[in-house]
């Protein structure tokens, strides 16, 4: 089997992904296999999975019985509204099939942030989560405006986000940057955005780009050496193949300060042509997508090999 083969004989959430940015199939080859994301495989038994009460898990960011993960050294519970949505999202789910407009519509009804009763689609108070918020609510038809306009009046001087922040912090984070700049691109994409978001989001680009999206602006050296090892699902954790997707889904010509990050993702592909799970990130799932850390990741394989299509395609057209 080709790797093409391999990442085919799957489930509809990577196959119609495939047959889209790989195998440039027909659009109405990718959108037939789309359809099936919905009613069949890994994204119908989330959607089954929410709750009478709207959520999934009975919560917002956390379920509803899981406050002693911290304590009980499990890693963080990973079965709640967000980050279900997320992988929904992951999974190119059909946000205007029948199913789907209904669960989304419970959430918006019924699910509220744990932090102080917010409604799920007003976000709440960090930046990391309510990046993704906005990712998740212009990727299911939400007004996200106000939440868009906060995060913008909340760009630290370094050009970054932190959620911490409202502690003290004045210094950016990789992470919640990352969160940050999906969710203004998918919200520039949908509006059109505004001078000062998409300001906002170019000045998010320079502070990874600067750092070359992993290593230190005053020294050079990496800042963690996880960011160097992928993962799926990525949560709201950062890796370099997480960065390397964003700039892809830009559409620009890469810009020459990927390079470095552009050969990591060159050295990690196996004899095979697969890439592996590197790092899993802890806790509770509903169930399975991989086989598990160093074995090979239909999920990154597809992920990394569009990124160097990407770059491949636009380097040799400029």
């Amino acid at each position: 089997m080709t790797i093409l083969d391999r990442l085919l004989d799957s489930d509809p959430a990577i196959r119609w992904q495939v047959l889209r940015d790989l195998a440039d199939a027909p659009a109405e080859i990718v959108a037939a296999e789309r359809e099936r994301v919905a009613t069949e495989g890994w994204g119908a038994s989330l959607l089954a999975l929410q709750g009478e009460d709207g959520q999934w898990a009975g919560g917002a960011c956390f379920p509803a019985d899981s406050f002693h993960w911290r304590e009980e050294n499990q890693g963080q519970p990973w079965i709640s509204t967000l980050p279900t949505l997320q992988l929904l999202h992951d999974f190119g789910v059909d946000p205007l099939s029948d199913r789907v407009s209904r669960a989304v519509q419970r959430v918006k009804e019924s699910c509220r942030w744990e932090h102080a009763g917010q409604p799920f689609f007003y976000g709440e108070v960090e930046p990391c989560i309510n990046g993704r918020t906005v990712t998740l609510g212009i990727y299911f038809g939400q007004n996200m405006d106000a939440l868009v306009d906060r995060l913008v009046g909340e760009q630290l001087e370094d050009g970054g986000w932190n959620c911490e922040t409202e502690n003290g912090s004045v210094r950016s984070s990789f992470a919640t940057t990352i969160n940050v700049l999906e969710g203004l691109l998918a919200h520039e994409r949908a509006t059109g955005g505004s001078p000062a978001s998409i300001a906002a989001r170019r000045r998010g680009e320079e502070y990874l780009l600067e750092r070359s999206l992993f290593r230190r602006k005053s020294t050079g050296e990496v800042v963690d050496p996880s960011w160097l090892q992928f993962s799926f699902p990525i949560r709201w954790h950062y890796d370099v193949l997480r960065a390397l997707e964003y700039f892809r889904s830009v559409g620009t010509a890469p810009d020459p300060r990927l390079n470095e990050a552009i050969q990591l993702l060159r050295s990690k592909q196996q004899p095979d042509g697969s890439w592996l799970l590197e790092n899993t990130h802890r806790g509770g799932v509903h169930f399975e997508l991989e086989d598990g850390d160093n074995k090979p990741s239909r999920w990154n394989t597809l992920r990394a090999l569009r990124v160097l299509r990407w770059y491949e395609e636009r380097c040799v057209s400029m």
